[in-house]
Formats: structure tokens, sequence, C-alpha cells
């Protein structure tokens, strides 16, 4: 009888691999501590962060006294060493507590400090990731600009050498944690007319003489994440803060939002938890008919959808992020969650607000607040459009689907 394993190279039989979903001691301690803080601290004041429109600086002191702010760094920068899976499971919980609590988080550990973590020098990451990590500086991502969104390469904002460094000029919008960050992440051309070749990354702290951000936008939903412009005007920065290599910034850019996109799949699991959560509670609770509406076979079959949604979400994200610790390729897969989470996401709190009835409608109920914040996440770490085009590119570059 013919092995058939015999007429695959070994390589392809060694690739196979059975993946352990079981959290360990420490992942499990962290997400206990995400869930307790989320209960306690951003639960109860959710709504009155929407309504005022600023998360509470109380909550962000109490998240640095307990180290939310660095899990996902190793602890040599001074973080809690519980790389992408923790950080994760951390933002799960968060985002199930307040979205817009959740998003300053993100903004500042997975794309602002994370790209001085991915690039940056060791004497960067002593000065700027480590007090970053413990929450003494809070970091931002400045990528986006009026006239360059999803065509980042059509940034105007201009890094002119000059002696002992760089001058800036230019503005960039929809920057998360605008106003509140210590530290950003720019990105600028430092050399015009060769596209995304002259982009390059530098650290800039808001006290740079020629810095200056606008008030915060008024936004549909993650009201409590300030949203502004920051504008350069003449800003001097010295060269040591050139991040990476000069012309490395595109590709900088593009590494750090591999990770962040994670950090969206993590908020949209979380944000989607709770709104099937809400809709089981308020179907065993609401009665019509005679009896609660969770007996009605077409509220069964959205509670069902969502679910189902949920665990595929669950298990596509916790798979990418173990492929992010481990250091293998998962800028596709990256895509392929942030994609699949924003758009799970808003089939889920819509079926939420259906279940809810004319409450989830109104403003004293969660579910509306939810439902205003998920639409974000089709658009911010690249619109889903975007995910499309990596994803597809991908799949054509390789001429195969291979995992």
């Amino acid at each position: 009888m013919i092995d058939r394993r015999s007429r695959l190279p070994f390589s392809s039989i060694h690739h196979i691999e059975i993946m352990d979903f079981t959290l360990s001691e420490e992942q499990q301690m962290l997400r206990d501590l995400g869930r307790r803080f989320a209960d306690e601290e951003l639960l109860p004041r959710a709504a009155d962060v929407d309504v005022r429109g600023e998360v509470s600086t109380e909550v962000l002191t109490k998240a640095i006294e307990i180290g939310l702010l660095g899990a996902v760094f190793p602890e040599e920068y001074d973080g809690g060493g519980f790389g992408e899976v923790g950080y994760c499971l951390l933002m799960e919980e968060l985002a199930r507590g307040c979205m817009s609590t959740a998003i300053v988080i993100g903004g500042h550990e997975s794309i602002g400090a994370m790209s001085i973590y991915l690039a940056g020098s060791p004497d960067q990451k002593s000065k700027y990731l480590k007090p970053m990590a413990r929450g003494a500086l809070l970091g931002a991502f400045a990528l986006t600009e009026p006239q360059a969104g999803s065509d980042a390469a059509a940034m105007t904002t201009f890094a002119e050498e000059t002696e002992g460094g760089f001058v800036l000029n230019g503005q960039k919008t929809f920057i998360t944690n605008g106003g509140l960050a210590d530290v950003y992440v720019v990105f600028a051309l430092t050399e015009k007319g060769i596209g995304t070749k002259g982009v390059s990354a530098f650290i800039v702290e808001k006290n740079f003489a020629g810095f200056r951000s606008g008030p915060p936008e008024k936004k549909m939903g993650i009201r409590g994440s300030h949203t502004t412009d920051i504008f350069f005007e003449d800003m001097f920065v010295p060269t040591e803060n050139l991040l990476g290599k000069r012309g490395s910034g595109f590709k900088i850019a593009m590494e750090t939002l591999d990770v962040g996109r994670l950090s969206v799949a993590a908020i949209c699991l979380g944000v989607a938890k709770e709104a099937l959560d809400l809709s089981l509670k308020y179907s065993l609770e609401r009665v019509q008919f005679g009896k609660p509406i969770g007996d009605q076979q077409a509220v069964k079959f959205m509670l069902a959808d969502m679910a189902g949604l949920i665990y595929s979400l669950e298990s596509t994200l916790y798979r990418t992020a173990d492929l992010c610790d481990r250091k293998m390729p998962f800028s596709r897969e990256s895509a392929i969650c942030k994609l699949l989470a924003s758009e799970y996401l808003g089939q889920i709190v819509d079926k939420a607000v259906q279940i809810h009835g004319g409450m989830g409608y109104m403003a004293d109920y969660p579910i509306e607040r939810m439902y205003r914040d998920a639409r974000i996440t089709r658009i911010f770490e690249g619109t889903n459009e975007i995910q499309r085009l990596i994803i597809g590119s991908n799949l054509l570059k390789m001429g195969k689907y291979e995992v």
C-alpha cells in the first residue's frame, strides 16, 4: 500500500501544527485585570465619557498605575511583557467597558509607542519607549493629512534637512490623542518626487517650538477620544529624533499599522461581545405575546448569527496575534482581521439594535452609543477598501492561497 505522505515534501508535513489556544496563567491574570478595570472603572463612566467628549483623567491615571499602557512591550523596555496575544486580551476587555478609552490607550500603545519599538534605536527606546510603556508619556501616530488619507504617498508635510536636524512644515489630520499626547511619531517627506521612498519618520515632542494642535473634532462616535489636527510651523527636529533610516518612513508606518490593526480587531471583539451579552439579557427580560422575546425564532436566529460571527472573529484574531508574537509574516492576516472584525461588528450592533427595538435607538441605552462607535472601525487604521487591496494584492503575488 502506498503511503501518501511519501508524495509530500517533508517540509510540508513539518509545517502542520496543532494550535493551542489555552491561555497561560499570566494571560488569564491580565484578562481578569482588564475585566475588573472595565467593570469597576469604565462601564459606570462610559455614557458620561460619550456626553462630555473626553476620557476621565482619573481613569487614565488608574490605568497607568496598574500597567495597562505598556502591557504589549517586553520587560526590558519597562513593559508588561505580555506580547500581542496578551495585549489583545486586554484591549478586548477595555473595549467592552468603553470603546473611547480603549481607543486612547490603543492610539498610544499599538501605533504611537509601537513605531518606536519596531524602528527605534537603543537611545530612542531608552528616552521615549520606556517612559511611554510606564505611562509617563502618552503617545500618538501622525500619518494622515487632509489630502493624503488612503493615499499616504500624497502627503505634503516636508522635512528639510538643516544643520543638526530637520525643519518640518505641514499638517496632519484625524490624529488620535492629538493635543493630549506628549510624543508623536510623525511621517514627512524628506525628498520629493520619488513617492513613498521619500518618506521619513520622526519622533516629535509636543513642546518643540513650532508644534501646535487644533481643537478636538466633534465626531459621530468614540467621542471620548481626542481627534485633532496637528500643525508644524518651521519646527526643528534634531537628527537623533529621525526614526529609522532616512527614506524608511513608509515601511515603518506600514509595519506599525500591521500591528495596530490587531488592536482594532480586539476592540471590535470586545464591543461585539458586550452587544451580544446585552442582547441576551434583554431577550430574557423583555416580554411580548406573553413570553420573553428570546423564545421567538426570529430573535434566536439573530442571537445565533451574532455568536457565530464572534466565534469566527475570536479564532482569527488570536491566531494572527500568535503569528505576530512568533515573528512570522502576518501582514495579510492582519488586514483580514481588521476587515472581518469591523464588518462583523457592524452586523452585530445592527442586530443588537433590532433586538432591543425602540429602546436600542434611545440614547439612554448603551446599544445606541455602541452602534455609533462601531462605524469608525471600517475607516481608521486603513479603510476596509484598502484592506481588500492588501489582501488581494498579496494573493495575486503569491499565486495561491497559503497559510
